[in-house]
């Protein structure tokens, strides 16, 4: 490997989680975007119908599932012209295997971003470069990532911002890959996906989407790949040759979850509600709040070092993640999870605004 892969983030954070266990009312974690709201009846009754499950899946998915995703692209996404669909086990792993499997010598992704956009391209034994948002200024590569809304920040690109993205695909002759697995939860701004402004021409795009946040199935890893056909075909050739496949019973949920949206609204409803009630007590905290307009995350700093911001809330008995885990510009931020129950999010709002 070209570089050793960086430790694993969240082991540094265990010595501040517990500080936050010795809170006398117990730790209330807010790092790590894990869902605790409950996966909808309609999808846990679909995998439970799909249990006796004895043939192996096919990678590809089912016809049904093909079918599902294809037509919540073109309405939901707004996705137009050629494109092929393809399952995968989780966001997470395709982000980590995608350079390796397309073979890039050169992987572009956010100098503010999820830690496994860097991952992949270590593991693919490519050169990382991290950039700003404007397109215009990236340098030359064959595969870019891009994040919108972002994780961390919740920031959301506006529609000159990815075509920007598109023009400089088309003139690298490179893949782009946008990670929208946040699309559905716009707050004080409506996410939008790449594939609305292709103009129907999807070559050498892919956008990625995933189940675990949308749809409270994050255990079920159950995500998808939207974009290029041929693209597309080789990816789903070298993960045939390597078993990459969706178990069936989860194939099936995900067929249910895509059929629905009024459990995805009233998802949303949730984590907006939590930003609401848990950012008026950051701010009186003399937090600052930034971005943060879509998504699952307050990104907010106090202009210090992010892990004086962490001891901080940790003494409170509240876990938050440093910023720095997203790159060097994240050092004097923290990124603070939603995906707590209602009762912690107000608790966490009374301890920060009790130790003012």
């Amino acid at each position: 490997m070209r570089e050793k892969l960086p430790d694993f983030p969240w082991d540094a954070l265990a010595p501040y989680s517990e500080i936050a266990r010795q809170h006398p009312d117990g730790a209330i974690d807010l790092s790590q975007g894990t869902p605790v709201d409950a996966t909808p009846q309609l999808i846990q009754s679909a995998l439970k119908e799909s249990s006796d499950s004895p043939r192996y899946p096919v990678t590809a998915g089912t016809k049904e599932l093909q079918e599902a995703i294809r037509n919540w692209a073109i309405n939901h996404l707004g996705a137009t012209g050629d494109f092929d669909v393809l399952p995968v086990i989780g966001s997470k792993e395709l982000v980590a295997w995608l350079p390796t499997l397309l073979q890039s010598q050169k992987v572009i992704f956010p100098e503010i971003a999820y830690p496994t956009y860097l991952v992949g391209a270590l593991l693919a034994q490519s050169e990382p470069i991290a950039v700003g948002i404007d397109a215009a200024t990236w340098p030359s590569a064959d595969f870019a990532w891009v994040n919108s809304p972002s994780n961390p920040t919740g920031r959301v690109h506006s529609e000159s911002e990815l075509r920007a993205t598109i023009n400089w695909a088309r003139k690298q002759g490179a893949t782009l890959v946008c990670d929208e697995c946040y699309i559905d939860f716009g707050d004080t701004a409506t996410p939008t996906s790449l594939l609305k402004y292709t103009d129907g021409d999807n070559s050498n795009i892919l956008v990625v989407h995933s189940l675990s946040k949308r749809s409270s199935m994050a255990g079920y890893r159950g995500a998808f790949l939207i974009g290029d056909a041929k693209l597309i075909s080789q990816i789903r050739e070298v993960r045939k040759h390597a078993g990459m496949m969706v178990p069936l019973p989860i194939q099936n949920a995900m067929v249910a979850a895509l059929s629905d949206e009024t459990h995805v609204v009233e998802q949303r409803n949730r984590y907006n509600s939590r930003r609401a009630l848990l950012a008026p007590a950051l701010i009186a905290a003399g937090f600052k709040i930034e971005e943060s307009a879509a998504g699952l995350y307050i990104w907010c700093t106090r202009s210090e070092d992010c892990w004086k911001s962490v001891e901080w809330l940790a003494k409170l008995g509240i876990v938050a993640t440093p910023g720095s885990f997203y790159g060097a510009l994240g050092a004097s931020h923290i990124r603070i999870a939603m995906t707590a129950t209602d009762a912690q999010i107000s608790g966490a709002a009374q301890r920060i605004k009790a130790a003012i």
